[in-house]
């Protein structure tokens, strides 16, 4: 049976005329969201939808976008006349796998050390992963502070905040946590790295 996560319809509602697109697992909401819809999250669905003040032909443009995406991931997409195409654009890795990467890497570590240097990337103050979130939310603050209307500068505030308090939160907690991985060096007696040997008595 087909995983019906791999299923998708990208039309336009035919009350409203909104276009809608439906279905699919979290990657195709990603490539959604990357092709410029804008999730609506329901209690029991998640759907997504165009951005306001589109013109019917940038709605067009996205929707055949999302379309060639998707099916270049694999997808089955179902939509509208107007937005089938066979282009299927070619899929770079996104920063956000090359960041999942690391858990890849944690569950393989065998011994402390080895899971210190994997934290590092997270916890590094210069160029570690939280230290560039941290930028980031300052930097995007800093956008908003400039944009103009009367709720931008809370927004700001509230960017400001989480940085802060909760990503530096985060980064000092982590850095203790990698410091202790690399005083105790340890092998996690759960794991042993692979010798590519086997007993004599094994086939």
């Amino acid at each position: 049976m087909p995983h019906t996560g791999r299923f998708m319809d990208i039309r336009r509602d035919s009350n409203s005329s909104e276009l809608l697109a439906c279905g699919g697992d979290l990657e195709a909401h990603s490539i959604l969201q990357r092709a410029g819809f804008i999730a609506v999250v329901r209690l029991h669905e998640t759907y997504h939808r165009a951005p306001a003040g589109l013109t019917e032909d940038d709605e067009s443009r996205l929707a055949t976008d999302a379309v060639a995406r998707l099916r270049a991931a694999g997808y089955h997409v179902d939509c509208d006349e107007p937005f089938d195409t066979d282009a299927r654009p070619a899929r770079y890795p996104t920063l956000g796998t090359s960041v999942s990467h690391l858990a890849e890497r944690l569950r393989e570590a065998t011994d402390t050390a080895e899971a210190a240097d994997i934290l590092t990337e997270l916890t590094a103050p210069h160029d570690g992963i939280l230290a560039g979130l941290e930028e980031t939310l300052g930097a995007l603050a800093e956008f908003f502070d400039g944009l103009g209307n009367a709720t931008d500068p809370h927004t700001a505030r509230r960017l400001h905040y989480l940085a802060d308090e909760y990503v530096r939160v985060i980064h000092s907690d982590l850095a203790h946590t990698r410091e202790q991985l690399a005083d105790r060096r340890a092998p996690n007696p759960g794991r042993r790295a692979c010798a590519e040997r086997v007993p004599d008595h094994e086939p």
